[in-house]
């Protein structure tokens, strides 16, 4: 896994000179952002979707290295050379959202290179029926992908939250309960081990859960529940306990980059 410079990180809160100074020391950096620039990528997302693209776009400028993006009412209405993305209906409704996004694909093939959609913490509660949810996305990847043969679809894992801490928190643990907010970051895990089990290996995966979890010395940031290790939101890459902040975004933003610019070359498709 990649993750952006600790040295960028270092100096976040100093300013953009700073930033722009450390990142041009990281050629892979460049190399992975003048690749992506000249690819035509599609995105659906929502809110954490657009902390993203601040990263992108902060690592753009700080690099030196322009790539554009542009919000898009439809996948076929990205430029080429562009980032194009839309906001897919709605928060709470992963479904709907996943049909959002179907439309905006279109039921004629594209000339995207890449399109990927998220799914955000918001989408998941205690409630959710995890399989049926995933079974729907693999429909809904696999009917687009067959519209769309030229097109590589990256994998997202679900976004994450932090948990509460404190005293009473701790007090809580050893008596044997779980902080609030654990037991929805678990129904996550499970449809990210689903989705991480079933594309691993085959298909570009793009795994902001395990970015979000993993500190910046590496470690993995748990909660236990019924003896279960479940991964949360580094408090550190938060101000709000769901969206990312700079430090947030950087690392989650240098990962995405180094997973697009990865993927092969747009494939020449043959017309019958």
């Amino acid at each position: 896994m990649y993750f952006v410079t600790s040295a960028i990180l270092a100096v976040v809160a100093i300013g953009t000179t700073s930033i722009a100074h450390a990142a041009n020391v990281d050629t892979s950096l460049r190399a992975d952002l003048e690749r992506i620039a000249q690819r035509r990528i599609f995105f659906g997302h929502q809110s954490v979707g657009i902390n993203l693209l601040d990263g992108i776009a902060q690592l753009s400028k700080a690099a030196g290295v322009p790539v554009r993006i542009a919000e898009v009412s439809t996948a076929s209405a990205t430029p080429p050379a562009t980032i194009g993305h839309a906001f897919v209906a709605e928060n709470r409704d992963p479904l709907r959202k996943l049909k959002s996004f179907e439309q905006a694909m279109g039921s004629q093939p594209s000339k995207l290179d890449i399109a990927f959609v998220k799914l955000c913490y918001i989408d998941f509660g205690t409630e959710t029926n995890v399989k049926e949810l995933f079974t729907r996305y693999q429909a809904t990847l696999e009917k687009l992908h067959a519209q769309n043969p030229g097109t590589t679809f990256v994998h997202v894992t679900a976004a994450l939250t932090t948990v509460e801490s404190g005293f009473k928190i701790r007090l809580k643990q050893l008596l044997g309960k779980a902080p609030p907010g654990t037991a929805e970051n678990l129904r996550r895990e499970e449809y990210n081990t689903l989705l991480r089990q079933t594309y691993q290996g085959k298909q570009p995966i793009f795994d902001l859960a395990r970015v979000e979890s993993t500190a910046p010395d590496g470690k993995s940031e748990t909660v236990k529940l019924n003896g279960i290790a479940v991964p949360v939101l580094v408090p550190g890459y938060s101000d709000d306990g769901g969206h990312l902040n700079d430090s947030g975004k950087l690392r989650a933003a240098r990962e995405l980059i180094s997973v697009l610019a990865a993927i092969p070359d747009r494939p020449a498709v043959r017309l019958h």
